[in-house]
């Protein structure tokens, strides 16, 4: 088939690189304009882009799809289905009509549970026993379309960011295979009405760490918001980043007390402690708690 993809950061990397690797024909890709980005604020391309021209590829970037310029771009190409992973845009419904096949989004959780932009962050948050990847048709509303495949994985002991590294590339193979049985004919069932969650975009304000809460929210918490925005909390009036913890076994304090040995160092919660791993302080880099600590730290994290 012809495939017009899109997308924009390097999530959907994996995605682009297997459907071209594939037995289906990729004509263009579409991604969001390049954007300011580091020190300099300088314009640059999406990872997307790049890998497009890396591949030889025309590359679309409409400043919005509803453009009527880009609309016509689109038509010529002639696609028969546009994969999609993680593209930033809202699609029209002029848009959506132009694939024969329709649009076809790989999104990074089961739906119908969290439909929205930060899926996988949601699910470690909410302390969800399985998480995994959905291909479904697109339609207006918000990832509410026809289900073609689900994959299910059990939750590992990751990080939001380290999680989604890892459903790209196993998403990337599960696009294909959705794309290998459309050509064949396949037909997406109505996705389930029962169930629905959303969710939302993480705010820094969201990534605040409330140690009033059980060890294993807290944990879930730091861990779904690592590595973006990052949890974080007050010391002294200070803001500490935490990227990454555990429940702590045997060890109680009260909620946002330090408890720091020797090797490690714990925050109290509601019912005991998490251990922090990895934290942030201001102007330094991301380091091992313990390094954090041996300056010397005490007090309660708020």
């Amino acid at each position: 088939m012809r495939l017009v993809f899109a997308g924009t950061p390097d999530v959907a990397v994996p995605s682009l690189e297997a459907l071209a690797a594939s037995g289906h024909e990729v004509v263009g890709v579409i991604t969001r304009p390049d954007a300011p980005a580091g020190r300099g604020r300088r314009l640059t391309a999406s990872p997307v882009a790049a890998k497009a021209v890396e591949l030889g590829l025309p590359v679309l970037k409409p400043a919005h799809p509803r453009d009527e310029d880009f609309q016509r771009q689109l038509r010529d190409l002639a696609p028969d289905v546009c994969p999609v992973v993680a593209y930033g845009a809202l699609l029209p419904q002029s848009a959506l009509d132009i694939p024969a096949r329709g649009w076809v989004n790989l999104h990074f959780s089961l739906l119908p549970r969290w439909r929205g932009a930060a899926p996988v962050q949601r699910a470690i948050m909410a302390g969800d026993a399985e998480t995994g990847t959905t291909c479904f048709r697109i339609v207006r509303a918000l990832d509410a379309g026809p289900v073609y495949e689900v994959e299910s994985v059990p939750m590992p002991d990751e990080t939001a960011g380290e999680l989604l590294a890892r459903l790209a590339v196993s998403g990337a193979r599960q696009l294909v295979r959705v794309m290998d049985a459309i050509e064949g004919g396949a037909e997406p069932v109505p996705q389930a009405e029962e169930g629905v969650t959303v969710a939302a975009k993480l705010t820094s304000d969201d990534a605040r760490v409330d140690f009033a809460r059980t060890a294993a929210e807290v944990r879930n918490h730091i861990m779904g918001c690592s590595p973006d925005p990052g949890a974080w909390c007050e010391l002294d009036g200070t803001r500490l980043k935490l990227y990454r913890a555990s429940v702590a076994e045997g060890v109680s304090a009260a909620p946002g007390e330090l408890v720091v040995t020797k090797r490690q160092v714990f925050a109290g919660t509601a019912d005991g402690a998490v251990e922090l791993l990895e934290v942030q302080a201001p102007g330094k880099r991301r380091m091992a708690a313990v390094d954090w600590a041996r300056g010397g730290v005490s007090g309660v994290l708020s």
